[in-house]
């Protein structure tokens, strides 16, 4: 059975979402989805905290449904930007578990993750995929990855 590790970088997936289709990304049913194509090993979210309560309960489903929810504190500047990003820790943690499994699936648009994918699969000959909101995704990530699928309406709450 092909094993399979998943890298979510929520904060994307919640903004691209919410941007262009005003509904959350349906975690659950990714989850089970991908599960019928292979055996899921390794399952990371990464998120910001912001410390509310709605964030929270959506930190437990999240580890409900099988991922390991890793959290940075949510920075804002005095200049009113904010700071919370998590591409070093993604990267870190993919190159950790490439050698190891035989599909990535990367959900982000983010184009900087597309050198990550070209380097595991190098390396390591690891199969890569990536799901995101089309419209906001990189298209270097897109010809990066061995597969895209686009997040679309059928895949929300």
């Amino acid at each position: 059975m092909t094993q399979i590790a998943l890298f979510v970088d929520v904060q994307n997936i919640y903004y691209t979402t919410k941007s262009i289709y005003q509904r959350p990304f349906n975690y659950r049913k990714f989850w089970q989805n991908i599960s019928q194509t292979g055996t899921i090993s390794h399952a990371y979210a990464y998120a910001t905290d912001r410390g509310d309560d709605g964030q929270a309960k959506f930190q437990t489903a999240l580890k409900h449904i099988g991922f390991e929810v890793k959290l940075k504190p949510f920075i804002q500047r005095a200049d009113g930007s904010a700071k919370g990003d998590w591409d070093v820790g993604i990267t870190m943690d993919v190159m950790k578990i490439a050698a190891k499994v035989d599909k990535v699936i990367l959900l982000s648009g983010d184009g900087d993750f597309a050198i990550l994918l070209q380097g595991i699969q190098d390396m390591y000959q690891t199969k890569t995929a990536v799901y995101s909101v089309e419209k906001l995704t990189a298209k270097a990530l897109i010809d990066a990855s061995d597969t895209y699928s686009p997040i679309t309406a059928k895949d929300l709450i």
